[in-house]
């Protein structure tokens, strides 16, 4: 029952830190995703500015903000994955927590059952070893 217990309390210790990765490479994603669109926003504003920077032509920041796109579109893609793995791995952790509950209280029962029979000195164990009483009725 114990061993039961602690594996259970360690997987569920484990998939919640598979929770905080997949929490954390989505935070990374939005943040990639954020950096293409603040990107686009100023490649469009220095085209429609008519005059590019220096050592730059339109055609290559219009490449340029093709590029960003669709990278940006490949992040928000892979961004909508991240958010599923993210409600999966939320929904595993609470079964595992709901059933490694389950597993500890057992453990709690069977460790006080235990208990409460040590101190009555009925002992399923002890009864089954102890040899019975003859019978009184020989005749």
């Amino acid at each position: 029952m114990r061993s039961r217990a602690d594996k259970l309390g360690r997987m569920v210790s484990v998939v919640k830190l598979q929770l905080r990765l997949a929490e954390w490479q989505l935070v990374h994603l939005r943040q990639q995703e954020q950096s293409l669109q603040d990107e686009q926003e100023w490649l469009v504003g220095t085209l429609n500015e008519g005059k590019p920077p220096a050592g730059s032509s339109s055609e290559s920041i219009a490449r340029r903000l093709n590029r960003t796109s669709v990278g940006a579109r490949a992040v928000k893609e892979q961004a909508s994955r991240q958010v599923d793995q993210v409600r999966s791995e939320t929904r595993r952790v609470k079964q595992l927590e709901e059933v490694a509950k389950a597993a500890l209280a057992d453990k709690l029962r069977y460790a006080e059952k235990r208990s409460l029979e040590e101190m009555t000195g009925t002992s399923l164990t002890v009864r089954e070893w102890t040899p019975r009483p003859a019978s009184r009725n020989k005749t």
